[in-house]
């Protein structure tokens, strides 16, 4: 009987549904212990859209449980936010073929080009990333251009 199992548990493995199913009965189970009666605080406008980007690359990547449970979890709107309204919330111009791709790739992809040090002289400290995200976030500028990415 116990070989029975471990020749399930190996097949189950080798077509790549082992973790489907443990992050589906993940999802389940989540489901069934979230207290639907217990008042989540408002979204703000910030974080809304943060999990909205946050979604739609679990969603390309096709991480459909964790979309599930960030949903769940954080209050956001069942249906997804139009990407057009992402894109002007964040003053993005997309060209063709960044379209194929969540807008998280793009922002990633264009700050890491922006950024790029010229030499190994000009590298950036640890965690750099973040502090120049941030004070980006806090001056207003032009748009920048989200360049396609490849999948």
């Amino acid at each position: 009987m116990l070989l029975k199992y471990a020749v399930i548990k190996e097949t189950l493995e080798n077509r790549g549904s082992l973790g489907q199913i443990k992050a589906r009965i993940r999802a389940e189970v989540f489901s069934a212990l979230d207290d639907q009666s217990e008042v989540k605080p408002p979204l703000s406008n910030e974080n809304m859209i943060i999990n909205e980007l946050i979604r739609e690359y679990l969603d390309f990547n096709k991480y459909k449980y964790s979309s599930s449970v960030l949903v769940a979890e954080s209050g956001q709107p069942k249906s997804p936010l139009d990407r057009e309204f992402l894109s002007k919330e964040l003053n993005i111009r997309e060209d063709y073929r960044s379209k194929s791709v969540p807008l998280l790739y793009g922002i990633i992809s264009n700050y890491l080009r922006e950024n790029r040090p010229s030499s190994p002289s000009r590298q950036r400290p640890h965690g750099a990333f973040l502090q120049q995200l941030e004070s980006e976030l806090d001056t207003e500028q032009g748009p920048f251009v989200v360049m396609g990415g490849k999948r």
